[in-house]
């Protein structure tokens, strides 16, 4: 596969794949950013009892109040802001009138078109408390994305990514989706290359600098085989097991990948911490050894204590913030 600069192609597939300049990232970071916004807002919104058409109609006043589009709607007919895929459902899924209720895990994946740049990235939310099992298929699910975003450098391959997280799933016991991708972006919804989360090392192709494209793991409790049901859109599991998925936009930059939807904290943002048992809490202004930011200058912290009653708050400590995660993530490479 050839590449071409991103600033010499007309707004269309070519078959080759874009280089973008700083204006590109600039144009992805500010586009990216209000995605994570509207995902981030959704924590309060996502609750039992409310049905997935409430979750679309936010997005897409959210979208509209922040100079935005949602980048799917209308979008090769398809009528809705925003997928909301729940418990057995892969991707795609379409909001309607069935509310959400305790127990359920959903993914909302949302685009923004942002100053003609497209912003994409999904979460997953668990509502009430949820049994261990979807618990650990979002923990699994995540770590598997931020696996494939750390395979991500000059030199390296797509395969490198869908090697990562493979090797990383299938010793969980649990499959990695074959039908759906990854895939370019940055001034079109779609672009080389695709990225498929399955591979060899070394193989498929080479990652240079400039080139954008989401990583969007889509991981299945039970086997990867999945359909599509009459609607043409709804992708489910086969054997109706658990299927969960993250995605973030990434492009690659000299020293590796940059993630379009991880920012840092401001004054006044929070983290939340979860005990189920008695615990030692360590607090600490300083930045992670392999998170460090000059931006960052020690400051003092609040600690506030609340107590919950349901244990499907422990997701939300990974997955609901991106300082959450990455601690996690971080943590973990270096102790583990």
């Amino acid at each position: 596969m050839s590449y071409i600069d991103a600033t010499d192609t007309s707004l269309r597939k070519t078959g080759q794949i874009k280089l973008h300049g700083p204006s590109g990232f600039a144009g992805m970071r500010k586009a990216g950013a209000l995605v994570s916004k509207c995902l981030d807002a959704l924590t309060d919104i996502v609750k039992p009892g409310v049905p997935t058409s409430e979750i679309d109609e936010f997005v897409r006043k959210f979208a509209f109040d922040h100079g935005a589009y949602p980048a799917t709607l209308m979008y090769r007919g398809y009528r809705y802001s925003t997928c909301t895929s729940i418990n057995h459902v892969v991707c795609h899924g379409m909001p309607g009138d069935r509310p959400l209720k305790e127990g359920d895990i959903v993914n909302v994946d949302v685009t923004f078109i942002v100053d003609g740049w497209y912003g994409d990235s999904s979460r997953m939310y668990a509502i009430g408390a949820i049994a261990r099992k979807a618990e650990r298929l979002i923990e699994v699910t995540y770590e598997a994305m931020m696996r494939g975003i750390a395979a991500v450098k000059p030199g390296a391959t797509t395969g490198d990514i869908g090697h990562a997280i493979q090797s990383f799933v299938e010793p969980q016991g649990m499959s990695v989706v074959r039908d759906f991708c990854g895939h370019g972006l940055g001034r079109l919804f779609h672009d080389e290359p695709n990225i498929i989360h399955i591979g060899r090392p070394g193989e498929g192709a080479p990652l240079k600098p400039g080139m954008f494209f989401t990583i969007e793991p889509m991981i299945n409790l039970g086997k990867p085989h999945v359909k599509i049901l009459s609607d043409g859109w709804t992708a489910v599991t086969r054997d109706r097991s658990l299927s969960a998925q993250f995605e973030h936009s990434v492009g690659v930059t000299a020293d590796g990948a940059f993630a379009f939807h991880q920012g840092h904290s401001k004054a006044g943002d929070y983290i939340e911490l979860y005990a189920p048992m008695d615990t030692l809490v360590i607090l600490t202004a300083l930045q992670h050894p392999l998170d460090p930011n000059p931006l960052y200058a020690p400051k003092p912290v609040q600690l506030s204590w609340h107590k919950v009653e349901s244990d499907g708050i422990s997701v939300l400590c990974r997955t609901s913030r991106p300082e959450n995660g990455r601690a996690f993530h971080n943590t973990e490479r270096l102790y583990i």
